[in-house]
């Protein structure tokens, strides 16, 4: 683990120090993709700090498989061996993938794509084995730690974390609810740094969510943003965490409009409003992901519904960008997923026929 460390910090001084181009004849363009054979749509995801892209497609029946497109824009469609649907989440700086999947009955299980193509599949002790519960892969780190959640034969969720060798911690935030939909959750994909901690997000016995963050040891830190709101389906949700301990997600207030906020690692709250961003119920700012240098990428939705992007710098300067063809009716739109090292953006776009295709925009 300790050389693996040191790659880590390697990296990082060399892509600080370099600034190496994804694809650079590309530089500063924003790139649209399909997935061969994706009648219903592409979804990009996750990203990690060589631009290799993993994410999920829908074919013409429309039943979801994952993709990985690599940095000279290959892209190779996958399943897990007896799968007939998965989508590929989180991938890491060697290229790992993880994710979930389905058997034709309908439960979930967790996997891991190694960068040779081989697949390991994992259930979490105590994952339920009807149709919609199971396990799901969401985050892994350079060092192969798995961050996700599993849905018990109740419907409630619960975190684990699942280490190289196959050992599985699970856990709960005191708090979570015991309802079906209750429970704890992981952020979508980045929500583990490579120093163990994670953040997410759950839900209490009156369906409010609140962010938490768990450092390596297992200790866990309930937080919830100034002003977000205390009825059903309102309050704070976690987005992503850097290794840098900092955590940015979005917070409902008490009138339903979204917000974003950036935590860090002192416990300091700032919040964040893009100039544009609706304020109707189900409008405002939301955030996807933050990289080691501070940078955020999120989207915000404005008063005719429909969603832009947005990168916001370390020192607080924000661009706000729209992927050509993209949507402008409501849920349309751009809609940010993740950014890595070099600032490539990754994410999808909803064209005007409500179709989802891929794009990575290029620092």
């Amino acid at each position: 683990m300790k050389s693996r460390f040191f790659t880590l910090l390697t990296a990082l001084a060399l892509f600080a120090a370099l600034a190496i181009p994804v694809q650079g004849s590309t530089k500063g363009k924003i790139i649209t993709f399909d997935v061969p054979g994706a009648t219903n749509g592409t979804y990009a995801y996750g990203v990690n700090a060589w631009g290799a892209i993993a994410g999920y497609y829908y074919d013409s029946n429309y039943l979801n498989h994952s993709f990985l497109r690599a940095p000279n824009g290959i892209i190779i469609t996958f399943d897990p061996p007896g799968a007939v649907r998965s989508s590929a989440l989180g991938i890491n700086f060697e290229g790992e993938i993880t994710g979930v999947y389905r058997y034709s009955d309908g439960v979930r299980h967790g996997f891991l794509r190694a960068r040779d193509g081989t697949f390991t599949s994992f259930d979490i002790p105590g994952a339920g084995t009807d149709v919609g519960q199971g396990t799901l892969g969401n985050s892994i780190n350079d060092f192969g730690v798995i961050f996700g959640y599993f849905i018990d034969s109740n419907n409630v969720s619960h975190g684990y974390l699942r280490a190289r060798n196959g050992t599985v911690t699970s856990f709960d935030v005191p708090g979570a609810g015991t309802d079906p939909g209750q429970g704890t959750f992981p952020d979508s994909f980045s929500g583990l740094n490579d120093f163990g901690a994670t953040n997410g997000t759950y839900a209490d016995a009156a369906n409010v969510s609140h962010s938490y963050l768990r450092t390596r040891d297992g200790t866990i830190t309930p937080f919830d943003v100034p002003g977000a709101g205390t009825d059903e389906y309102q309050g704070t949700s976690g987005s992503s965490i850097n290794n840098f301990g900092a955590i940015v997600g979005q917070f409902i207030d008490s009138n339903n409009v979204n917000h974003a906020f950036l935590r860090v690692l002192a416990g300091t709250i700032t919040t964040i409003d893009i100039p544009g961003a609706g304020t109707d119920a189900g409008q405002g700012t939301y955030t996807s992901n933050i990289n080691d240098f501070g940078t955020i990428v999120g989207g915000y939705i404005d008063l005719n519904n429909a969603n832009h992007g947005f990168l916001r710098s370390s020192k607080g300067a924000v661009t706000t960008f729209d992927v050509p063809g993209a949507g402008t009716g409501e849920y349309q739109g751009t809609e940010p997923v993740s950014n890595n090292l070099e600032g490539a953006i990754v994410g999808y776009y909803i064209d005007s026929n409500d179709l989802g295709h891929g794009f990575l925009r290029l620092p």
